[in-house]
């Protein structure tokens, strides 16, 4: 099983001024320690306008500069945003390619069509244009990254033959990854040959492992959009690992129930959208019958949507995620009010303690 370090980037408010740069270089330091006891893979997000939530707008800057820090660990956009206007296919590409060069082939290719009004809208995207605008942009990629001379004409992009350079180190190409949070885009993503990227919201993680399962079963039977079928199941989720149960509790409760919070009024500003027929979105109305009072630390904690607790706790919970064939667990660790120098222990004791049970 590998593990993952993953961001979002969370910025507080009531840090002041000067929190934002700060965070960034602690993400930076964070990501160093993370490869030195063997984390496996650094992804972040790419969201825009979501204030404090998550400030990773720019991710393929940020990994410019991880991949000048780091030498092994691999560097996922988990995702990078298909629609446009957020990225035209051929930038998308150009910098793909890029960034596969500048860190020797370690690139993760993850994809998605954004999940928030908020973004969407600031960006004067139709939520009923975003599946076909990824459907359409992904099949450009792979033909882009391997094609001499490409050209496409589409219902959403078109490109006179052009030569889309670079090329990236990876051959044929860097594996392609779908976040995924319902179950008919668990099942895409398998159809496609697609690595999962399995982002649930009030879910319970026997639901979270049946998706899993849709996945794989696709998987075993994919059409790859790509030149070869990435079948790697990877899951979130909100990790904190310290030296007893009680100080993880401590350090980590106040940032899991923000997180839940957050996420719930981000995805409250988008549903008058995304119930309209024909939105592509309908899956969210399951979040409008959700009780979000429900969501307390406790609840989280014993239904195994968190993993907060000292290494033999932080064992146990991963287990069960192994046993319902999680192959990469996505850990984010940064979050609200976690002081850096936790973030740090917690990365440590998990390289230490956890990630070798495991190997």
């Amino acid at each position: 099983m590998k593990f993952a370090i993953f961001y979002e980037i969370t910025v507080p408010r009531k840090w002041g001024p000067g929190a934002e740069a700060r965070v960034f270089h602690e993400v930076v330091e964070q990501v160093q320690l993370a490869e030195q006891v063997g984390f496996d893979t650094f992804w972040t997000v790419e969201h825009h306008f979501l204030d404090e939530f998550s400030h990773c707008s720019a991710p393929e800057v940020l990994y410019g500069y991880i991949a000048a820090k780091t030498s092994k660990i691999r560097i996922g956009h988990g995702v990078r945003l298909l629609p446009a206007p957020y990225n035209h296919p051929a930038r998308v590409a150009e910098m793909g390619a890029t960034l596969d060069i500048m860190c020797n082939g370690r690139l993760e290719f993850g994809t998605g069509r954004s999940a928030t009004m908020l973004e969407m809208g600031g960006f004067g995207i139709d939520p009923a244009d975003t599946r076909g605008m990824w459907e359409e942009s992904l099949s450009m990629l792979p033909r882009m990254w391997q094609d001499d001379l490409f050209s496409h004409q589409g219902k959403y992009f078109s490109v006179p033959p052009r030569h889309v350079i670079p090329k990236p180190v990876q051959k044929p190409h860097p594996p392609l990854w779908m976040a995924c949070t319902s179950p008919t885009s668990h099942e895409l993503a398998g159809k496609k040959g697609l690595g999962l990227l399995s982002f649930t919201l009030a879910l319970n993680l026997q639901e979270v492992g049946r998706r899993v399962q849709l996945y794989k079963a696709a998987a075993d039977q994919a059409t790859p959009v790509g030149a070869f079928v990435n079948k790697q199941a990877a899951v979130f989720s909100l990790v904190h690992c310290s030296t007893s149960n009680a100080a993880a509790r401590e350090e980590a409760e106040e940032g899991v129930v923000w997180y839940n919070e957050k996420s719930f009024e981000m995805l409250g500003t988008s549903m008058e959208k995304f119930l309209k027929e024909g939105s592509g979105y309908e899956y969210y109305q399951r979040f409008g019958e959700v009780d979000k009072d429900k969501f307390t630390f406790d609840y989280l904690d014993q239904q195994s949507m968190v993993i907060v607790g000292d290494p033999q706790h932080c064992i146990d919970k991963v287990h069960q995620y192994q046993d319902m064939g999680v192959d990469q667990l996505l850990c984010l660790m940064q979050n609200y009010n976690i002081p850096h120098e936790k973030v740090m222990q917690s990365i440590r004791l998990w390289g230490e303690q956890v990630i070798p049970h495991f190997s």
